[in-house]
């Protein structure tokens, strides 16, 4: 549960970002909507925004910023994954999550969708802009992140065994494989050179030196007496 949600709280500060960039946004669905001639229609999916970006997409602004929403949208669909890996779920939960889920599928007509207080989304945007072209858009991002947070809500009133029960075969997974790991550290290459240094040092110090040397008997010929 802490990972998602650091994801989620990763994706809040990418999309304060994105926020701040909202006017950039609108300007470049308005030169895509008239390159494409399609002047008419709301923003209605993510899809439209994706075939927008790749083919009627005219400058490296503009599809920048194109590109960090499509990116965010994706990132919420990654979570919403990972929010279903994490406990069988309740009514209230399951809920939340096809919402999420819903909402951020490429093809979902969002045309409809409306921020309201405290997001402030919809209020930046012209009032014939808000009810007939972007309003869907610039407020499906907020939607599902409140969503989100609801859902992390509910969850962590769920009793302890049913949060852990899919992240508990990973950690004994995990203490296996270091339990399996740790005598292979003690077998491996690395004191084998300190076995080899040892035996050096100790053959080194058996070496007769200075006034340890052992001095040689005289010389005498074969069969010689002394």
């Amino acid at each position: 549960m802490n990972e998602a949600k650091g994801s989620l709280r990763s994706i809040e500060q990418k999309y304060k970002l994105f926020q701040q960039q909202q006017f950039t946004f609108i300007t470049a669905l308005e030169h895509c909507r008239e390159n494409a001639h399609d002047k008419i229609r709301p923003i209605s999916s993510i899809e439209q925004v994706q075939s927008y970006m790749e083919h009627h997409c005219s400058n490296a602004t503009d599809r920048r910023v194109l590109h960090m929403f499509l990116d965010l949208c994706a990132e919420l669909s990654r979570l919403c994954q990972r929010f279903e890996s994490l406990h069988s779920g309740t009514p209230v939960t399951n809920s939340l999550l096809d919402k999420c889920k819903t909402l951020v599928s490429q093809s979902n007509d969002l045309s409809s969708l409306r921020a309201k207080y405290p997001h402030d989304v919809v209020n930046h945007l012209s009032c014939d802009e808000a009810r007939n072209h972007y309003g869907g858009v610039v407020s499906l991002i907020p939607l599902v992140l409140d969503l989100m947070k609801e859902w992390i809500a509910h969850s962590e009133k769920l009793p302890r065994k049913v949060q852990q029960h899919v992240s508990e075969p990973w950690e004994r997974q995990a203490a296996t494989a270091a339990s399996t790991a740790q005598p292979s550290q003690t077998r491996g290459s690395r004191p084998w050179p300190r076995k080899r240094q040892c035996r050096q040092l100790t053959k080194d110090s058996l070496r007769p030196r200075g006034k340890d040397k052992v001095s040689k008997p005289p010389w005498r010929p074969p069969g010689g007496k002394l």
